[in-house]
């Protein structure tokens, strides 16, 4: 099924790659712009202005909190009725430490707050609450992405797979553009996108 969108394109391989280039260079703005400093930190509502800063011209629903159940394989997430309750929940979790910021990053995924595009506008947030609390991000480029996707499908059940995977990636290069851009590419990647690069864009 295609998603409705804004660009009224009805094939998924056009709209597929329409997406990834305009949100790809959204991105890149929300990096280059300094917009990025005006997501609030380790809060749905900062997670909601990502997504919505990214999607905003191709989805309607961009930053919007979705109206549908959804699954991925054999995962259901978050089901519609206890999704506002899971999402206050999130907001009062601690982020202090590696270990809570990663216990909350693993909520807000099976959360899966929006239609599409959560894993990517997650990470970008994943990544500004590890800047701010300890002055560190992930080095995507360094995290192997079926590693990743199957520590992710794992970390309702158990985390310590993804907080080992994420903590030997970390970096103190937190404001390193380069390092940003690349770490678009890798996150996208892990969702089939890997048409454009974000720094060619």
């Amino acid at each position: 099924m295609i998603l409705e969108n804004k660009l009224n394109l009805t094939n998924q391989i056009d709209l597929a790659k329409a997406e990834e280039k305009i949100s790809k260079q959204k991105a890149k703005q929300l990096f280059d712009s300094g917009d990025i400093k005006k997501a609030e930190v380790g809060t749905f509502k900062g997670l909601s202005f990502i997504h919505a800063y990214l999607f905003e011209d191709i989805y309607d629903f961009a930053g919007k909190v979705r109206e549908v159940n959804i699954s991925k394989g054999n995962f259901r997430f978050a089901p519609l009725m206890h999704l506002k309750v899971s999402l206050e929940h999130i907001d009062t979790m601690g982020q202090k430490t590696f270990d809570q910021i990663i216990e909350k990053y693993v909520e807000m995924n099976i959360a899966h707050p929006f239609r599409e595009g959560n894993g990517r506008a997650t990470r970008i947030w994943l990544d500004l609450i590890l800047k701010n609390e300890l002055k560190q991000v992930i080095d995507w480029n360094a995290v192997d992405k079926d590693d990743y996707l199957s520590a992710m499908q794992r970390s309702p059940v158990k985390d310590l797979e993804i907080k080992f995977l994420l903590k030997t990636a970390l970096t103190n290069q937190i404001d390193d553009r380069a390092l940003f851009m690349k770490g678009i590419d890798v996150s996208y990647f892990y969702e089939g996108y890997s048409e454009f690069k974000t720094e060619e864009l």
